[in-house]
């Protein structure tokens, strides 16, 4: 144990900015933990009914669950009952925002790669976890949108074929809305905290295991990590942690989220206008509206593709997101551990993938709030859904090949930049009465940064002496179309490396024939 701990004071810790979602998703999590332990005093999981007697005078009378009198009582009852409320709620979409900016980090800079693959799979259980829990305590108020959020729920459990209506039995505890809160009650509060915790916990002994990654940059290899000790950084990370809570406490007290007492008790024969899903969850909501109203019968039994359809696709976009380490690492043939992060102008098809996958993700998203658009804007939800429904398939092919082709033109003038210079804007006259443009050499770690990152790793060779099978075939073309844009920095455009404690030597420049030529 004592050679571990001198072992982690040894170590130095990479501190670009954007190796900061992790721990910031970890500390909003602990803020999340805190304040729902004291939610849970306070708050009764019952659905037996009560009349609300309290001092929110609009709802006095009214019937509702001991739940919603409970959260209405916390509210309003409670000494900084609505504060530590509205923390908890704004400390948990603060989670799950940094849970997926830390995952779209990992993939646009290769951090996902060799052999931080089960990293990136504990990071997405992460925050698949997190939405079950966030899910599961949304439900837990009773009121009228939590009623609405678990009726579509309900919709889409019965629309699996077979088992879908056993499914819905199974999960509110019989005909809907049964005693949903009996269920979702223990999973949120002990089930789901514990498997963030473990996941939590796993995701650093990977860090530690594996170390950390780090863009490329003078002195920095596979094998050396430049950064700050690791005091250090455990100095910033207290600092970051006072910030989260301080930014967490803030949103909490000025604020307003989830206001129940303007919702009201939740009724299964009610809908209220204006409620909407969490926006974590409205990708879901919005393939739901997309999705054209194809019903079948098969086997005696009608099936409802307008909701089997939405899901099926929304599914399988998560599994391509949580299996595309081991895609890609299959299409390119990398077997080495890569310790380096890649910018993501250095990896053009793979930066259009995430693109692509971006302006999906956002279509569904941005199809969800069709009708509040055509309400505000004064337009036709039918034309908004039919052009939703049209940019779900043109965007992302657009998306991945306008990306490629950014990325390509940003390499092509970052190794301009690191051969020649920075353009002064100064014209200079030569003896021989030729004019060049002066250009400003650029320091070693910008070079480095611009030219230093390693080629592209070549796409595998079809099979010599006989014919190629097409799976063969298959995979020398995806590898071909994964690395063709690709620009490889010569060894002439490439650093020199950089001795331990020494600066990095830089070419001479051009004479102004060579610029000329």
């Amino acid at each position: 144990m004592h050679r571990s701990m001198r072992n982690l004071r040894g170590r130095v810790f990479p501190d670009h900015w954007s190796l900061l979602f992790g721990q910031i998703a970890f500390y909003s999590f602990v803020v999340v933990l805190v304040t729902g332990v004291v939610l849970m005093v306070p708050y009764e999981p019952s659905v037996d009914h009560v009349v609300y007697d309290g001092p929110y005078a609009p709802l006095r009378g009214v019937s509702m669950s001991r739940a919603l009198d409970s959260t209405l009582a916390i509210s309003f009852e409670v000494r900084a009952g609505l504060l530590v409320r509205q923390v908890h709620h704004w400390a948990s979409l603060l989670m799950v925002a940094a849970i997926m900016l830390h995952l779209l980090r990992l993939f646009f800079t290769g951090g996902f790669r060799r052999p931080r693959r089960l990293s990136w799979l504990v990071a997405f259980g992460l925050l698949i976890v997190t939405l079950g829990a966030c899910l599961t305590g949304t439900s837990l108020p009773d009121d009228m949108l939590s009623g609405s959020s678990l009726a579509v729920t309900d919709g889409v459990v019965k629309a699996i074929p077979i088992v879908g209506s056993d499914l819905s039995a199974l999960l509110f505890g019989g005909e809907f809305p049964g005693n949903v809160i009996a269920r979702f009650y223990p999973l949120h509060v002990y089930v789901l905290p514990a498997v963030l915790v473990a996941l939590f916990i796993a995701l650093a002994v990977l860090a530690l295991k594996h170390g950390p990654a780090q863009f490329a940059g003078p002195g920095r290899t596979n094998d050396n990590v430049v950064g700050r000790p690791a005091v250090v950084a455990a100095v910033k990370g207290a600092g970051l942690f006072c910030f989260v809570v301080g930014v967490a406490l803030l949103m909490g007290a000025t604020a307003t989220i989830n206001p129940v007492w303007m919702y009201g008790p939740a009724d299964p024969a009610n809908a209220s206008a204006g409620i909407g899903p969490a926006w974590y969850l409205a990708f879901l909501d919005g393939a739901l509206r997309l999705a054209p109203g194809w019903e079948v019968v098969w086997w005696g039994r009608t099936v409802t593709l307008a909701i089997l359809l939405p899901v099926t696709l929304c599914t399988l976009f998560l599994v391509l997101v949580a299996v595309y380490p081991f895609i890609e690492s299959w299409i390119i043939g990398d077997r080495t551990d890569q310790n380096l992060l890649e910018r993501p102008r250095n990896n053009p098809t793979r930066t259009g993938i995430g693109a692509a996958g971006i302006v999906f993700y956002g279509v569904l998203w941005a199809a969800a709030g069709a009708d509040t658009m055509a309400v505000l804007f004064h337009l036709s939800v039918n034309s908004l859904i039919h052009l939703f429904q049209v940019l779900l398939i043109v965007g992302p092919p657009a998306a991945l090949v306008l990306t490629r082709r950014i990325c390509v033109g940003l390499q092509g003038r970052d190794l301009e930049i690191a051969v020649h210079g920075i353009e002064t804007g100064r014209v200079v006259r030569l003896p021989d009465g030729g004019y060049i443009e002066d250009h400003r050499p650029v320091n070693a770690y910008r070079r480095w940064r611009l030219a230093g990152f390693a080629p592209a790793a070549p796409a595998p060779l079809p099979d010599t002496g006989h014919r190629s099978s097409p799976a063969r075939r298959l995979h020398v073309r995806l590898a071909t179309f994964f690395d063709q844009d690709r620009l490889t920095p010569s060894a002439r455009d490439r650093p020199l490396p950089l001795a331990p404690g020494k600066q990095a030597i830089r070419p001479s420049p051009k004479s102004g024939a060579e610029q000329q030529t």
